[in-house]
C-alpha cells in the first residue's frame, strides 16, 4: 500500500481592515440675532378696592340629641398582640416555646422555661399550624450533645417536623 501525503493546506493571508478617515461635518454658522429692548411701560394707577358689606353671621343651633339604641351586632373583642398559648392536654406540662427554626437542619432552638428535658421524653409541639408528637432523640447546648437540659437554658432540639417561632413545648408524661 502506497502511503499518501497529506495536503497541505494553503494559509489565506487575513485581509487587514484599514478605518477610512471621517470627514469632520460640516456645520452652518448661525447668526445671532438681536432682539429689540422691551418697551417700558408707565406704572398703572392701582384702583382702591370695594369696600365689602359686612355679613350678618347667622346663629347655629345644636342638633336635638338622639336617643341611644341597641347596636345591632354586639362589639368584636380586641384581638391580643400575642395570640395566647395552646392549652395543654391532660397529662402534659409545659417545658418551654421555640425561639428559632433551621429548617436546613430540622432543629429546633428551644428556649427551656419550666421543667427540665432529657433525652427519651416525649414532646407534643403545638402552634399556630403545627402540632406533632415526637420522641426526644439529640439535644444540644452551645454545640455540644447533652443528655438533659435545665430551665432557662437554650437548646437546639432536633425535630421530626417544621417547628415555628413561638409554638409551644410540652412534656407529655406517661
Amino acid at each position: 500500500m502506497a502511503t499518501r501525503k497529506k495536503a497541505k493546506k494553503a494559509k489565506k493571508a487575513k485581509a487587514k481592515r484599514t478605518r477610512k478617515p471621517v470627514k469632520p461635518i460640516a456645520r452652518k454658522k448661525v447668526r445671532a440675532v438681536k432682539k429689540a429692548p422691551a418697551k417700558k411701560k408707565a406704572p398703572a394707577k392701582k384702583k382702591p378696592a370695594p369696600k365689602k358689606k359686612p355679613v350678618p353671621k347667622k346663629k347655629v343651633s345644636k342638633p336635638a340629641p338622639r336617643a341611644a339604641r341597641a347596636p345591632s351586632k354586639p362589639p368584636k373583642p380586641a384581638k391580643p398582640a400575642v395570640a395566647p398559648a395552646p392549652a395543654p392536654l391532660v397529662g402534659e406540662e409545659r417545658v418551654g416555646v421555640v425561639t428559632h427554626y433551621y429548617g436546613h437542619l430540622s432543629v429546633a432552638a428551644l428556649k427551656i422555661d419550666t421543667l427540665a428535658l432529657r433525652v427519651g421524653d416525649t414532646i407534643h409541639v403545638v402552634g399556630h399550624t403545627s402540632d406533632f408528637r415526637q420522641r426526644v432523640e439529640s439535644m444540644q447546648l452551645e454545640h455540644e450533645s447533652v443528655s438533659e437540659a435545665l430551665p432557662d437554658q437554650e437548646i437546639g432540639l432536633r425535630v421530626t417536623e417544621h417547628a415555628r417561632e413561638h409554638d409551644v413545648v410540652y412534656k407529655v408524661k406517661v
